[in-house]
């Protein structure tokens, strides 16, 4: 039996969805609720994966039954030829260069330890090529397709190596780069040669190098680390002609920037000094004649050509409004495939050819909505309480007299709120009539090295007290109704509702807390070893005494009796980041202390809900918990 927080005697115990979802204390929800959100439950996206050897169609993940599955697309607008059909969601994919052969990574249950499949799209048969155990993926294909380079555990579990293998001999794999510490390391490209691997190791965000790997001589060599302080560079590719290798970095400006460094000369050429946003996107076609890379402008994207030879780049122009993400030319350079989310358009796939003329390939469903009802979000800035200027974008209902406002936090920390299509943020606005404000609190990434690292180590607080200068700024607005107020947010963000409700309560209604750190020692010692000491990087050391106990004295469970809001607290059994023992802990606190919560646990999900029929119950969930604690108005 799964460990739950129930008590047979005191907490009402219900199960759903063939047992894997289990219910505490949650009410029955009305049929009109279900009925009320199908529309927003029906919303598909599509993300493009790869181009076909041939270039004349391309392969896509999109859902049509309870999971995102792989399909075919032959033709802009055309059929979606689904391939896949497995009970968990495929991950990251692969295409062996010269062939449609394609390495694919799934795991079970959402426990993230994901095996490595080759699969031919053309039979449909596919088979397992790791050990069935370890954690894999990051998976490089050498360029005449004869070996791959992956990330893998297997060594101990715990350390994240770099393997090379041949995907028709997966016995005789073989570790490349053994991960001396507790840091990340991948594999990004392989030289034109395929005698060298461009390696990314991941210390945390603001500490990330670049090495080269020697095939023949067994050989790292460190390429990319600031020598004063610290600094983000990632490895993009090298260029073709074997001269040296594209990278971002931060290691001279607070935003990342594009650049070139010539192995030959060892001189590195920043190409987008003039841009004062982050570089977040970059692709190469294969004859190395074209390059193209966006740039994170206040959360939306700009898309810029590049040639490779001379660095001189122009922006596309025309493109619509929104985030652009999964850049990849066709395997003759002609066109640049897209993945475009809008405020108003869920993500789909879209084709720019030689003339920067757009075509787009897929069309997902939006469940009979009208989109262009769909409110697109206004960006304010706001003043924390030491003057820091903090960015939030606000949807807001057309409805007169001050409305109720949900506050949505992400998680990360090092991540950023980014106006995607969100089915569920329009749910919010059109059918509660609730403003939703997703603020970018310090420590967001988007803003600079500087802005990122302002809630680090003891400062972790800070973020936090931003979240109580946003109460103290919706005071302040005649439309927004600060007597109603609820929070939610997943993973960190579940974090930030916690510690929000210990400070807040009195400001706050009703707060969500998903996969959320209920206690940083806790969370630090039992979340998956993989992993441990890249999040010691950014929430401190445990093992260290002054750390340990400033992390127990900002840990939302140790503070119970300051939260006086009610709870709807949402896990996944199998989360491998946050465990499920962060939720039990702060449920259990919670009901001892006689506060009012609800508890939902998905026994075949990890950090989130990947499967429809779990993420509807917990929408509807979500829906009428507001509906009990956020909307009525004071008598």
């Amino acid at each position: 039996m799964p460990m739950t927080v129930s008590d047979a005697a005191e907490v009402e115990t219900r199960t759903m969805n063939n047992g894997q979802l289990i219910l505490e204390d949650i009410p029955e929800i009305p049929a009109r609720i279900g009925e009320q959100l199908s529309r927003y439950q029906n919303i598909r996206s599509a993300a493009f994966r790869a181009f076909s050897a041939a270039g004349d169609a391309i392969y896509i993940s999109t859902r049509f039954g309870d999971v995102s599955q792989l399909h075919k697309v032959a033709q802009a607008g055309g059929y979606r030829q689904q391939l896949t059909f497995f009970e968990e969601p495929i991950g990251s994919i692969a295409r062996q260069p010269g062939s449609d052969r394609m390495i694919f990574s799934m795991d079970a249950g959402g426990n993230e330890f994901s095996q490595l499949f080759l699969l031919d799209p053309n039979t449909g048969h596919y088979e397992m090529i790791s050990d069935g155990e370890s954690r894999n993926g990051a998976v490089v294909w050498s360029h005449d397709g004869e070996r791959i380079a992956y990330q893998s555990t297997r060594r101990d579990g715990r350390a994240n190596d770099i393997w090379v293998m041949d995907p028709d001999q997966p016995d005789q794999a073989e570790i490349a780069v053994e991960a001396p510490d507790g840091s990340w390391w991948g594999a990004v490209d392989w030289s034109p040669d395929n005698q060298k691997l461009l390696v990314v190791q991941y210390r945390s965000i603001t500490d990330v190098r670049v090495h080269e790997f020697d095939m023949n001589e067994r050989e790292l060599q460190l390429r990319e680390a600031s020598e004063v302080g610290q600094s983000a560079n990632f490895p993009q590719g090298y260029r073709k002609d074997g001269t040296g290798y594209f990278f971002t970095t931060d290691q001279f400006s607070d935003f990342t920037q594009l650049a070139f460094r010539n192995t030959e000369t060892d001189e590195v050429t920043v190409i987008t000094e003039s841009i004062p946003w982050n570089v977040d996107n970059f692709a190469m076609s294969d004859d190395g004649n074209k390059a193209a890379f966006t740039v994170n402008e206040e959360g939306m994207s700009q898309l810029y050509r590049l040639d490779p030879q001379s660095f001189t780049y122009s922006k596309v122009e025309g493109l619509p409004v929104g985030v652009v993400g999964g850049l990849v030319f066709s395997p003759d350079g002609d066109k640049l495939a897209l993945s475009l989310n809008t405020p108003k358009s869920p993500t789909d796939v879209f084709m720019l050819d030689a003339n920067d003329q757009l075509a787009r390939w897929t069309y997902s469903e939006v469940g009979g909505l009208n989109t262009d009802t769909f409110v697109e979000p206004e960006l304010v800035r706001f003043a924390s309480f030491d003057g820091l200027e903090v960015p939030a974008f606000v949807y807001k209902p057309e409805a007169e007299g001050p409305v109720p406002v949900i506050i949505s936090i992400h998680g990360g920390p090092e991540a950023q709120y980014r106006p995607y299509f969100s089915g569920t943020v329009q749910l919010w606005v059109q059918q509660l009539g609730a403003a939703v404000i997703a603020p970018n609190v310090r420590g967001s990434a988007g803003y600079g090295k500087n802005y990122v690292s302002l809630d680090n180590g003891f400062n972790r607080e800070d973020s936090v007290k931003d979240i109580g200068a946003l109460l103290d700024w919706i005071a302040t607005q005649p439309d927004l109704d600060a007597s109603r107020v609820a929070v939610i947010g997943g993973s960190y963000g579940g974090y930030m509702v916690l510690a929000s409700s210990v400070h807040y309560s009195d400001k706050l209604k009703a707060a969500v807390d998903i996969v959320g750190i209920s206690n940083f020692v806790t969370f630090l010692e039992n979340t998956e070893s993989y992993r441990r000491d890249l999040r010691r990087a950014e929430y401190g050391d445990e093992r260290d005494p002054a750390m340990r106990e400033h992390l127990e004295a900002i840990s939302p469970n140790n503070h119970v009796d300051k939260i006086n809001v009610p709870m709807f607290v949402v896990q996944g059994e199998n989360d491998p980041r946050v465990p499920v023992t962060e939720a039990e802990q702060i449920v259990a606190a919670l009901r001892a202390a006689d506060k009012k919560v609800w508890y939902m646990n998905a026994l075949n999900e990890g950090h989130g809900y990947a499967r429809k029929e779990n993420a509807d119950v917990y929408q509807e969930a979500t829906v009428l918990f507001f509906e009990q604690y956020l909307l009525p108005e004071k008598d």
